[in-house]
């Protein structure tokens, strides 16, 4: 295998590093922006470099974002090589156009880094699917807001301080607000229920709340009342079709959930053989998420294809009721829902996850966080 490589930031040194020592594959070019002086490959600030050469079957995709990583992911494909990305962006959001042509080109593409860093949850999912059925997927996806939380329960500290650690740590991002609003959790359980159920989701029917909202006063009342609040991700099938919904989530004390501690993740799905597995393991980090790249292009080396056959177009539907926790609904607009109050926050009756999510958008201020069913 002869790897055209896109970026050459944590995960893209990390798999330049990890193929050193395999016979069976060698990076050969690195698009990369800055000045980089490799012994065995040619760094290049031009793609055409790569695009051009004919000897190159495989590109590698780790720059992350969307453009202009889906134009240089598409004219690849268009130009016959095979794709592996740990872009969980870039497939979520054209999958719809990435999938297909994969197909329609006889092409192997994969992306298990894209969900989950170093755990390899989509390839566990891809063992699953062919001998059950999977009917719910989900979970701890993101390792910065854990870490928040985290922080918050334990320590005791504010989420501006939590926030803080994180950056410093270098597990948040200056601008977090991709994490820290769901967007990240969003598309890798958009691209997780894809897979699992081998749908293609409209993921402008896809709610997503965030924790950006969350004070220590929500948080020492979540303590006293036995819950630890976590983002969790949902997908699953219902009898209208399938639900998928990223949202603060109380779990109960002792739950598998409350008790992943720092960055870590904790994805699960549950099939209608095995019932209930749970993946726990690093969300990021340069080995193990570039593990997990070198394992797909391993995977790319025997053959091994997409993880599920392109599935027809479907549409979210939320309309399974939770009781949430609301905080900084000073209008009354739910009154006729609210059951009880938790000093200064109320809960609610069972309401529809979209009526919910509905209400969020036009009180943006407030904080939700449904309680765990």
């Amino acid at each position: 295998m002869r790897i055209g490589l896109l970026g050459f930031g944590v995960v893209g040194r990390g798999l330049y590093e990890l193929t050193q020592t395999r016979s069976d594959m060698q990076v050969v070019k690195v698009v990369c922006l800055e000045d980089v002086t490799l012994p065995d490959a040619q760094v290049t600030r031009n793609f055409q470099d790569i695009l051009e050469d004919d000897s190159i079957d495989t590109v590698v995709e780790a720059m992350g974002g969307l453009h202009p990583a889906y134009e240089f992911v598409r004219a690849a494909m268009e130009a016959g090589k095979h794709i592996v990305t740990s872009n969980k962006a870039l497939v979520a959001s054209f999958y719809d156009e990435l999938i297909p042509l994969a197909q329609e080109k006889g092409l192997m593409f994969r992306c298990t880094a894209a969900v989950g860093g170093g755990i390899g949850w989509l390839s566990e999912v891809e063992r699953s699917r062919r001998a059950q059925t999977i009917t719910r997927v989900g979970g701890i996806m993101n390792g910065t807001c854990n870490y928040i939380l985290d922080s918050m329960t334990r320590l005791g500290l504010t989420y501006a301080d939590a926030l803080s650690q994180a950056q410093a740590l270098g597990y948040a991002e200056a601008n977090p607000s991709t994490d820290v609003e769901g967007i990240d959790t969003w598309h890798k359980v958009i691209l997780s229920s894809n897979i699992a159920f081998g749908i293609s989701l409209n993921t402008d029917t896809v709610p997503v709340a965030g924790i950006s909202r969350i004070g220590a006063e929500d948080v020492a009342r979540f303590t006293e009342k036995g819950y630890v609040c976590k983002l969790i991700s949902t997908g699953k099938r219902t009898e209208d079709g399938f639900s998928v919904y990223v949202q603060p989530t109380l779990v109960k004390a002792g739950e598998p959930e409350s008790a992943v501690p720092s960055n870590y993740n904790l994805i699960t799905l549950v099939g209608n053989t095995s019932d209930r597995m749970s993946f726990f393991g690093q969300g990021a980090g340069r080995y193990p998420t570039a593990y997990n790249v070198l394992q797909d292009c391993i995977d790319l080396l025997s053959g091994k294809g997409f993880y599920s056959p392109y599935g027809e177009k479907v549409s979210a539907v939320n309309s399974g009721k939770l009781r949430y926790y609301v905080r900084g609904c000073a209008d009354g607009s739910l009154a006729d829902v609210a059951a009880e109050s938790w000093e200064g926050a109320i809960i609610t009756a069972p309401v529809s996850v979209e009526a919910m999510h509905l209400w969020l958008k036009e009180h943006p201020e407030a904080f939700i966080a449904a309680i765990a069913e």
